[in-house]
C-alpha cells in the first residue's frame, strides 16, 4: 500500500468517526437574537466614537505643538 493511499484512508476514517461541535444547528435568520445584534452594533458605535474622539485630541495636540493654533 502506498503512502498516499494510507494517508487518504486515515483522513477518511477520522472524518467519518467525528462530528463538529460547532454545527449543531443552523442559525434562524428569520428570528435574530436582538440582544446580540444590539450589543454588536452598540459596541461598534462605541469604538468608532472613541476613535473619533482620540483623532480630534491628536489633531489638537499636533496643532498646539507646531504652533498652528
Amino acid at each position: 500500500m502506498t503512502f498516499n493511499r494510507l494517508l487518504s484512508r486515515a483522513a477518511f476514517i477520522s472524518r467519518a468517526g467525528s462530528r463538529s461541535a460547532f454545527t449543531s444547528s443552523k442559525p434562524d435568520t428569520a428570528n435574530p437574537n436582538w440582544l446580540r445584534v444590539g450589543l454588536a452594533f452598540g459596541s461598534s458605535a462605541f469604538i468608532w466614537a472613541l476613535l473619533f474622539k482620540q483623532h480630534s485630541t491628536d489633531v489638537h495636540e499636533y496643532k498646539v505643538r507646531n504652533g498652528l493654533e
